[in-house]
């Protein structure tokens, strides 16, 4: 079994691999997009690049505040509850961090996400649920995760992949609509390559969603083993999970598709069909459960 450390740099790889490929995705799209517009690849390449770089720049500056107004979340002082404040406190002093803003969901679902654009601008907003239902060191331990995201820039790259998601998106639909609306001789003038650009916009968004989930189950693991670096137990964060994974209420109400991958554990968790196991967000929780056991 691997150590957390070893877990820890297996699980970076991955990410930078996942990450690598996400963007090359882009890139020939980009190309494609170009060969059918203007009869210029390059051309195309440009015009991704361009729009791509004004979509990040409104999502990394704007994206946290979307997120926290999306799901109704309420920040929370010391003063209305300083065992959670400290808590969190104490952890990002321990990951070396600035300390995280707290914000809190009305919600009866056990569950809690971090997000911000860099360190200095970060958030850790948990539901009322975890709150409630949670024993001191399984909150310690949520938190941990939750701190561990921001820690290793997971918050960052997750947004970096929900807007490259956005992007490849935006380019396939341009490119069918290209296509469309083109007359019957440019379809065939351009030939093979048309056909190319044509499966590529269709597939190209199933490909993106997979690969943005493949990285977010990836950084799942990777902020369970970063927890327990920062608490030194391991049972808390394993007992959390399981509470959350025998909880009766799966769902949290203000979650949707955009933020799920955020959270510790899939909010929307109530479907459990092959296609909505294949499009999860994060890796089975028993999964993660016996990393985390195999640490004790």
């Amino acid at each position: 079994m691997q150590s957390f450390y070893e877990q820890i740099r297996a699980n970076k790889v991955r990410t930078y691999f996942l990450m690598v490929s996400f963007s090359l995705l882009v890139i020939i799209l980009g190309y494609l997009l170009g060969i059918v517009l203007v009869n210029n690849g390059f051309t195309g390449m440009i015009i991704a690049f361009f729009f791509g770089i004004i979509y990040m720049v409104l999502a990394y500056n704007q994206g946290s505040d979307w997120i926290l107004a999306m799901s109704h979340a309420k920040p929370v002082s010391k003063k209305q509850d300083p065992f959670l404040v400290n808590t969190v406190e104490g952890l990002a002093i321990a990951a070396g961090i600035p300390t995280p803003k707290v914000y809190m969901i009305e919600e009866d679902s056990i569950n809690a996400f971090a997000t911000g654009k860099d360190e200095k601008h970060s958030v850790v907003c948990i539901t009322s649920g975890a709150r409630k239902k949670l024993s001191r060191l399984e909150l310690e331990g949520v938190i941990a995760h939750e701190i561990s995201h921001i820690k290793n820039r997971d918050v960052k790259v997750m947004m970096l992949a929900a807007v490259l998601v956005g992007v490849v998106v935006m380019i396939s639909d341009i490119m069918l609509r290209s296509f469309w609306f083109s007359r019957r001789d440019e379809r065939r003038d351009s030939g093979l390559m048309i056909l190319i650009a044509l499966v590529l916009a269709l597939l190209a968004p199933l490909i993106a969603q997979i690969i943005k989930l493949a990285i977010s189950r990836q950084r799942e693991f990777l902020a369970d083993a970063s927890a327990v670096k920062l608490t030194r137990y391991p049972k808390g964060l394993a007992d959390a999970l399981r509470k959350i994974k025998n909880d009766t209420d799966k769902v949290v109400d203000t979650a949707n598709r955009s933020t799920a991958h955020l959270y510790i554990e899939n909010p929307l968790r109530h479907k459990n069909d092959w296609i909505s196991k294949l499009f999860s967000t994060h890796p089975p929780i028993d999964e993660r459960i016996k990393r985390l056991e195999a640490m004790m």
